[in-house]
C-alpha cells in the first residue's frame, strides 16, 4: 500500500465522518447535560481503540480546549488490575461488561470504540450498560456489526482498520469540541 492509497483511504473515512457531524453534535450536547448533572462516561476499547477511550477521558477530565472543571470519566481499559483479575476469573469477554455493571448508572453515557464491531467484550459491555440503564454509545467501523446492533446509537465509518481508527480519533476531539461549546457558561471557567 503506498501513501496515497492509505491518504485516500483516510479521505473516505473522514467523508463518512463528515457526514455524522449532526451526530456528534448532539452526543456533546447529551454528554454536557448528564455529566453536568452528576453522571459520568465510561469510555473502553482494545488495542489503538483503548488508546483512544483513554484521550477521551482524558480530555474530559483534563480539559479540551476551554478551562473548565473536571468532569467524571473513566477509561476502563485502563484498569489493569481490573481487567486482569476479571479476565482471568470470568474470561476476557466480560473484562468490560463486569465494571460498566460495577459502575454504570442509568445518568451515565458509556462509549466503546472498536474498528471492527465485532469485538465480543466490548459487545458484552454494550448489553451491561443498557442492562444497567446507562445511554450506550458506539464508535465502530463499517455497518452492519454486532456491536452497532448491540448499543443505543452507532457512528459507524467507511473504511478499512487503520483509517476508522485514524478517523476515530479526529471524532473524539470533535465530540470534545461539541461536550464543551453544550456547556452552561457558568461551567466553562474555573475559578
Amino acid at each position: 500500500m503506498t501513501v496515497e492509497t492509505h491518504l485516500n483511504g483516510l479521505a473516505q473515512s473522514l467523508a463518512g465522518l463528515r457526514a455524522q457531524a449532526p451526530r456528534l453534535t448532539r452526543w456533546g450536547g447529551v454528554l454536557a447535560r448528564r455529566l453536568t448533572d452528576g453522571g459520568r462516561l465510561l469510555a473502553a476499547g482494545n488495542g489503538g481503540s483503548a488508546a483512544e477511550a483513554q484521550h477521551l477521558t482524558a480530555e474530559l477530565v483534563g480539559r479540551f480546549r476551554d478551562d473548565r472543571r473536571p468532569f467524571s470519566a473513566i477509561a476502563l481499559c485502563a484498569e489493569s488490575s481490573s481487567v486482569t483479575a476479571i479476565g482471568n476469573d470470568y474470561g476476557y469477554d466480560q473484562v468490560f461488561a463486569r465494571q460498566v455493571t460495577a459502575h454504570a448508572r442509568p445518568q451515565d453515557v458509556v462509549l466503546l470504540l472498536s474498528t471492527s464491531g465485532r469485538s465480543p467484550n466490548l459487545i458484552e459491555a454494550a448489553k451491561a450498560g443498557r442492562v444497567a440503564g446507562a445511554h450506550v454509545w458506539a464508535m465502530t467501523g463499517p455497518a452492519p456489526n454486532p456491536l452497532a446492533e448491540a448499543v443505543d446509537e452507532v457512528l459507524a465509518l467507511p473504511g478499512d482498520p487503520a483509517n476508522v481508527q485514524e478517523a476515530q480519533l479526529v471524532a473524539v476531539h470533535a465530540l470534545c469540541a461539541a461536550f464543551e461549546a453544550a456547556l452552561p457558561a457558568s461551567e466553562r471557567r474555573v475559578s
